[in-house]
């Protein structure tokens, strides 16, 4: 197991939101550095983030936009990668969620918040067109 930094230690601590999806960081998902690519973390991200929004939209998604990105701590072949996400706002046809990504270092020990992001997503209908988005309190309404 990797021994944690000051800065990792600091950066234990409980997760936000539901976990959404969890996979190993494997080697042929590595950069030229030998760490896990960050475009693999944001792809996990925005898919973790899809089937969250898919459900409180009730159909179809799509994503228009990632802000407040941040790489807190590399990802290494071996560690356990979580996403968690967490409902931030729903606007009409758009929702809002805050995705986090936690690791285990090589599966074991505390977690680490190695990097976080808001993701929107829009609702769309058969035709690929904005609709309204629906949420699971609207529809039991």
């Amino acid at each position: 197991m990797w021994p944690y930094t000051v800065q990792e230690a600091e950066a234990l601590a409980a997760p936000r939101g539901e976990l959404s999806a969890r996979t190993v960081a494997m080697p042929a998902d590595t950069n030229p550095n030998g760490e896990i690519f960050g475009g693999w973390i944001m792809s996990m991200m925005d898919t973790a983030g899809m089937m969250t929004a898919i459900r409180h939209a009730q159909g179809r998604v799509t994503t228009v936009a990632v802000t407040d990105m941040a790489f807190l701590y590399p990802v290494k072949v071996g560690d356990v990668v979580c996403c968690y996400t967490d409902l931030v706002r729903i606007g009409k046809t758009s929702a809002c969620f805050h995705i986090e990504v936690w690791v285990l270092r090589a599966g074991q020990g505390s977690r680490i918040k190695v990097t976080e992001a808001e993701f929107t997503f829009v609702a769309l209908d058969g035709e690929g067109r904005p609709r309204r988005f629906l949420t699971e309190t609207v529809v039991a309404a």
